[in-house]
């Protein structure tokens, strides 16, 4: 039973998927408070160097260690936006495609990344989840 009360929707728009552009992706290890758009490629041209464990670069004085992460095959990242932000949380929204990946830079503060980073792991799952629900001989 409800409460009565509409459950917002949240719409995806596809349509411009097969055009839509592919962007390099750096994932960071932070939380930026600012709403809106930003001029990234303006302000994050990192000079990355080959290290031991991966890929390194300073960011505000930091070091970051990265890996290259692909996506599983059979699967596509997608980069959304929402044109216009709702006035309440009740209203429904809509994302549309802004760009594709299928590649990403993930960077940890400090740490080098591993295969047990909990992002590598969770793109495990599709090969695992084929496993379990395959059938059995």
């Amino acid at each position: 039973m409800t409460d009565g009360c509409a459950v917002p929707v949240v719409r995806l728009e596809l349509g411009a998927l097969s055009s839509a552009s592919r962007e390099p992706l750096e994932l960071l290890p932070c939380q930026i408070q600012r709403q809106g758009s930003a001029r990234v490629s303006a302000f994050f041209c990192p000079a990355v160097r080959e290290a031991a464990g991966g890929k390194e670069v300073s960011f505000r004085g930091r070091i970051l260690r990265g890996q290259d992460v692909t996506v599983p095959s059979g699967y596509m990242g997608i980069v959304l936006k929402e044109d216009h932000k709702p006035c309440a949380e009740e209203e429904d929204r809509c994302l549309n495609v802004r760009s594709t990946f299928q590649s990403f830079t993930q960077w940890n503060l400090e740490t080098p990344p591993s295969a047990d980073d909990v992002l590598v792991m969770s793109l495990t799952w599709p090969k695992i989840a084929s496993a379990i629900h395959a059938p059995v001989d």
